[in-house]
């Protein structure tokens, strides 16, 4: 396997602590290992530190009968750079003090806190979500606002990112929640190869809608599939839903239908998210000028492009370039 070189944003990524208790939530659990635990030779510079941290008892009884072993102390959260917060056992069970002490006084130094699924319940409690936008499992949303109604609950997404604070839906969302945060570490050449090596799509934004009429395939089915690489292929070119349409030979309406069900996303949002990937990407690696990069994406002006990926990257090309060059 080739070594990879990535331009980091930050060259030393720092401790993942995941938090295990009684009750673990094993999928959940198995995430963080699998995206920030695992060697990863494959890439020719530090990858995260990880420990595996007990809230409780240093042995903990997982869903199924499995038995987790931490290897470090709830103490161990003051090293953390990021903390992971899999599904907790019970959404009306408020969780052991000394956690949530833990988890804010981590917090309040700058550690960053991700929970998947119905984690969120600790950071809730631990008050770090008062005033900012969440998310979780849809099933779990009625309690989350009963609890804790000053939480901007974000209903139909897949990850809500608030800086130092990510939150997930429902168990496979915080496998997209946890590569968005190798993509803010590394950026996305190195979040997609994590992905490829978890047969995972490259990227999918945290606003597509958790729940799909269809089971979302690998591979969309070959008549979508097709259209996707023939806008792929197109980007630096205008691309209008009903020429998509027409490359399906479907009406417009039956191919936004069809276009969602297999897919979790409008046409339209998905064309954007493709556009914003490919200007990250090349905003990362290339040396082309932000005019360049704004036609190779399809935007008839620079202005357009800009206030485009403020809004979806949530900084302007220039800054996104710098941080990456600063690290380079």
């Amino acid at each position: 396997m080739s070594r990879a070189v990535a331009k980091r944003l930050d060259p030393d990524p720092g401790l993942v602590a995941v938090i295990t208790y009684d009750g673990l939530c094993t999928f959940e659990f198995g995430i963080a290992v699998e995206v920030f635990g695992l060697p990863r030779p494959e890439f020719d510079f530090p990858w995260y530190q990880f420990k595996v941290v007990s809230a409780e008892s240093r042995r903990s009884r997982a869903i199924g009968g499995v038995v987790v072993e931490a290897d470090a102390p709830l103490a161990r959260l003051k090293d953390a750079r990021t903390i992971i917060v899999p599904g907790w056992r019970d959404r009306n069970e408020r969780p052991p003090e000394r956690l949530l002490r833990a988890i804010t006084q981590a917090s309040a130094r700058g550690a960053r806190c991700l929970s998947i699924c119905s984690g969120v319940f600790v950071l809730a409690a631990a008050g770090l979500l008062d005033g900012k936008r969440a998310t979780t499992h849809w099933r779990h949303m009625p309690d989350l606002k009963r609890l804790y109604p000053d939480i901007r609950i974000e209903d139909d997404t897949l990850y809500v990112d608030e800086g130092n604070v990510i939150t997930s839906a429902g168990s496979a969302a915080g496998i997209d929640a946890c590569l968005h945060l190798v993509r803010r570490d590394f950026g996305s050449k190195v979040a997609n190869s994590v992905a490829r090596r978890l047969v995972m799509p490259p990227h999918r934004d945290g606003g597509q809608a958790q729940y799909v009429a269809a089971p979302i395939q690998a591979r969309p089915g070959r008549t979508i599939g097709e259209v996707m690489d023939w806008a792929r292929a197109r980007l630096s070119q205008p691309i209008a839903i009903s020429a998509m349409a027409k490359r399906a030979r479907m009406s417009e309406r039956t191919f936004l239908r069809r276009f969602n069900e297999s897919t979790g996303a409008g046409a339209a949002a998905w064309l954007q998210q493709e556009r914003m990937s490919r200007a990250r990407e090349l905003l990362e690696s290339g040396t082309l000028s932000l005019a360049d990069i704004s036609a190779q994406c399809g935007y008839q002006s620079l202005e357009t492009f800009r206030v485009a990926f403020r809004r979806s990257v949530g900084t302007s090309p220039a800054a996104y370039r710098a941080r990456f060059r600063a690290q380079g």
